[in-house]
């Protein structure tokens, strides 16, 4: 099953309480590996009131949250039944799954907000030696401990005054040995 993004409405104005709602219902409900992001598409502008500038966010779709998942009955149920949402777009009839966004159009939506949709593919193992190529840890080596794909991070024991020293580099900063 692959995760895909899809749009769901709710009533307008209880976007960001829908999102804090199925936030909770996903962990109290043990979701994490079915339901992933929920985010409620905003644009930051710059208003001028009395003369002063303020930096307001507006609701890119009012009344729409968009939402990471693996679309399966639990999931499906999990949302659906969250408070304010009133169901999926896309869906026609009360029981069929909803059509997911285009992977080109969550893209358009998360890099207008200044989220970057990230995908990692790397070729590194948990406990292979690398070096560090860039940054302050430059020139340094050390074994790998943790990899984080979906932030493009991982823990690197680096040994530093005789010590290991867990340090957190991006892929971009290491190199293979």
């Amino acid at each position: 099953m692959e995760k895909n993004w899809y749009v769901v409405h709710t009533y307008s104005g209880y976007e960001n309480k829908v999102k804090t709602n199925l936030e909770k219902r996903v962990e109290t409900m043990g979701m994490q590996d079915k339901i992933f992001r929920v985010v409620v598409p905003e644009d930051e502008e710059t208003d001028f009131k009395n003369g002063k500038k303020k930096v307001v966010k507006r609701k890119t779709f009012p009344g729409y949250v968009l939402v990471e998942l693996v679309m399966t009955d639990d999931s499906w149920y999990v949302v659906r039944n969250t408070p304010g949402v009133t169901g999926f777009v896309g869906s026609s009839g009360s029981g069929s799954k909803p059509t997911p966004l285009l992977p080109e159009e969550v893209v358009v939506i998360l890099k207008r907000m200044g989220v970057e949709e990230k995908r990692f593919d790397i070729d590194f193992a948990v406990g292979e030696t690398v070096e560090v190529s860039e940054g302050p840890f430059k020139g340094f080596s050390g074994s790998i401990e943790e990899i984080d794909k979906d932030k493009g991070k991982l823990k690197v024991l680096v040994n530093m005054f005789g010590r290991d020293t867990p340090v957190e580099l991006e892929f971009s900063q290491i190199e293979k040995l």
